[in-house]
């Protein structure tokens, strides 16, 4: 029989009621600047779970302070943290749903002022930080930079030993999956593309160096997640910078295989965010199907596949399933739109029997 969006799907001891993933999407919404999850972060992950979800993932998640966005960004480098997300875990999984963490380090795109707030560099003095990469060479702001600080090797272990750390606390919160961030021109992508990577060490110069810290990342998050949880990565699967020297989709599907062998289970595909020259190939709903397609396709294990870019109707995402073009569909945008979209999407493709609606909605649907 044919899978559709409304499938579940089993990902070693983790089953996921149906294909729809609520995208990890920043929120820019702690108190205090201390990363600890609100109310906000409880009804925005909540409603997701109520509203048919498979999967609810976190937005990305700090394993260190100096790994966040801005300084309002969640993050999960202490126990405390910790213990701030573990309610609303609980709750995602009263609902049926499958809750997800998405854990993060920001690099030299980290320490600037929210978007509605401008996305402008913030300096030590105004409560940001001195941000880390592979290299000193900061993101080109047009303004001043925050400065940067290259890596160095104790630097990248401190850095893998804080993924370790967020792992274990995200088991210990009761997360069911754990997805490295290594895409959208943060840290671990910067270490991927030869874009930012100009390093000479282990870890720069050779695709088998520039991806070591991925892979030893996504190693490090599996022992800590165990072996009945689930370990996805996402990464861009284009730099989108022809003109020179890139990441690029035949690079990520090798990538792909890799991060299989050390622990990886799903590959999420997204593109882009290394570098504002980046010249994006806007092709309408789905424009980055093609690249979870060819991942898919050209892969030699059995690593598993998202997608991800403009899906917006519930069509849409059943054709990604039923059509064997990817394992999951992962909706960002639509799901801040519609909360309810899997129940408004079963009814719309005659599958109520799979709508996992709240009995104190059922007069509703």
């Amino acid at each position: 029989m044919t899978d559709d969006v409304f499938s579940p799907l089993d990902v070693r001891d983790v089953t996921a009621r149906n294909r729809f993933v609520m995208s990890p999407m920043c929120q820019y919404s702690v108190d205090d600047r201390d990363g600890l999850a609100t109310d906000w972060h409880r009804v925005h992950l909540g409603s997701r779970a109520t509203g048919g979800a498979g999967v609810v993932m976190t937005e990305a998640t700090a394993v260190e302070p100096r790994g966040r966005i801005t300084p309002e960004d969640l993050g999960i480098w202490s126990d405390d943290h910790r213990d701030a997300l573990e309610p609303i875990v609980d709750f995602v999984k009263s609902q049926g749903a499958t809750p997800g963490i998405q854990l993060a380090h920001a690099g030299r795109k980290g320490s600037k002022s929210r978007p509605w707030e401008g996305s402008e560099p913030v300096h030590p003095q105004d409560g940001g930080w001195t941000v880390v990469g592979p290299s000193d060479e900061p993101w080109p702001y047009e303004g001043e930079p925050p400065a940067t600080e290259s890596l160095d090797a104790e630097g990248v272990d401190e850095v893998i030993e804080s993924f370790r750390e967020a792992a274990r606390r995200s088991r210990e919160a009761g997360f069911e999956i754990a997805e490295v961030h290594a895409a959208h021109g943060y840290l671990l992508h910067e270490f991927l593309s030869p874009v930012t990577n100009d390093r000479d060490d282990e870890y720069g110069g050779s695709f088998e160096d520039r991806t070591r810290i991925v892979r030893e990342v996504t190693e490090a998050v599996r022992e800590e997640m165990g072996d009945e949880k689930a370990v996805f990565v996402r990464i861009s699967a284009t730099d989108w910078l022809d003109d020179r020297d890139s990441w690029n989709v035949e690079q990520s599907a090798r990538l792909a295989d890799d991060l299989y062998e050390v622990g990886a289970d799903l590959i999420d595909v997204s593109s882009g965010g290394i570098h504002p020259d980046q010249d994006i190939e806007w092709t309408g709903p789905n424009y980055q199907l093609r690249f979870a397609e060819h991942i898919r396709n050209n892969r030699e294990t059995d690593v598993k596949v998202g997608t991800v870019g403009g899906i917006t109707s519930a069509e849409q995402a059943d054709a990604v399933i039923r059509n064997d073009r990817a394992d999951l569909a992962i909706v960002g945008r639509e799901f801040l739109r519609d909360p309810y979209f899997p129940l408004h999407a079963a009814t719309e493709l005659g599958r109520e029997d799979a709508a996992d609606v709240p009995v104190q909605y059922h007069r509703a649907f």
